[in-house]
């Protein structure tokens, strides 16, 4: 009787210890995410450094490199290794991109100033474009790459080496296809898109899975009230390190129009903060196969010769992807 009490015991405490495990399990992040490049105009628009730092509270992806992308090289690099710092990820290298390697000023110079690209703990790529190539070449799981502004370091790239288009997919903030800026029904030639037609015309007619957010899905959300005050209000370094860039952003872009910059309540539009999302999943998107050409005056046009890719033309639930968002930014992923 006692040896089949003692048994029961061992049992239960077997059964026990079983539930447990896969309790833990079932709440435990990914061990590894999908490999994924960042290629970013940073320093430019805000809504870069918003990406960046949503991209880093991501589990689904394992960021290989972090790239500055359309021109001002050094300047982009320093304050993507900056933030990385902040954030402490330097386990994430950073790319120097193509361009003139001379110093020039971007929005969020002043955070930057004084910071030695050489003292980034990481790695760093003096060719960026190369450390991309290569990167994409020896995984062996396609990488995802993000691409959050201009694209001539793709461009670059795929002239380089065509064979990256077979080992990556392209999920990027690009285009207008029924909605321009500020919901205009009148589709714009969007910024990503105009400020270099050739290169955007090269990635989006590479053969490799292509997903974009343009205008209208991206052009049409920003963080306000209760869900910007969460973000602003949050005490983790690379969130107050978001917010400190926020408010040396919005000072010199009212310096530069003879304006003092008023108190901050709500976020500018997050346009890439969407191409980060789309990286991860698209359940909350409308997502369409369309046909899309890349016109030399920057506008992206239906055309049902030109190349299929996904594009998420809607919300499903908008309220949800920004609810989304703001638990992304302020929890941290487990570890």
């Amino acid at each position: 009787m006692k040896l089949m009490k003692r048994l029961d015991l061992v049992l239960a405490a077997c059964f026990v210890s079983g539930l447990a495990l896969v309790s833990t399990s079932a709440h435990a992040a990914p061990a590894t995410g999908t490999p994924a490049i960042i290629s970013t105009d940073i320093g430019d628009d805000i809504d870069d450094t918003w990406a960046l730092t949503l991209a880093l509270r991501c589990p689904e992806l394992d960021i290989k490199l972090v790239l500055g992308d359309y021109g001002n090289p050094l300047p982009r690099a320093r304050l993507i290794a900056k933030i990385l710092e902040a954030a402490q990820r330097t386990d994430i290298p950073v790319g120097v991109g193509i361009g003139t390697e001379k110093e020039s000023v971007h929005h969020q110079s002043k955070w930057t100033e004084g910071y030695d690209l050489a003292s980034y703990p990481g790695k760093v790529y003096r060719d960026g474009v190369q450390a991309l190539i290569d990167i994409v070449m020896a995984s062996k799981e396609p990488v995802t790459l993000i691409c959050i502004g201009p694209l001539p370091n793709i461009a670059e790239a795929l002239r380089r080496e065509p064979r990256i288009a077979q080992k990556a997919r392209f999920v990027g903030m690009q285009g207008s296809v029924r909605l321009g800026y500020s919901k205009n029904p009148k589709p714009a030639a969007e910024w990503n898109v105009r400020a270099n037609p050739a290169a955007c015309r090269a990635a989006l007619t590479a053969p490799w899975d292509i997903t974009i957010t343009p205008l209208d899905t991206c052009g049409l959300v920003q963080l306000k009230g209760e869900n910007y005050a969460r973000v602003r209000d949050s005490a983790d370094p690379a969130v107050k390190t978001l917010i400190e860039n926020y408010r040396i952003w919005t000072e010199f872009n009212a310096a530069k129009s003879g304006k003092v910059a008023g108190p901050i309540t709500a976020s500018t539009t997050l346009f890439d903060c969407v191409a980060v999302y789309l990286a991860v999943t698209q359940n909350l998107c409308v997502m369409e196969k369309l046909n899309l050409r890349v016109d030399d005056d920057g506008f992206t046009r239906e055309d049902p010769s030109a190349r299929q890719m996904n594009v998420a033309t809607a919300w499903k639930n908008q309220p949800a992807f920004e609810t989304w968002l703001v638990q992304r930014l302020t929890t941290q992923p487990t570890k």
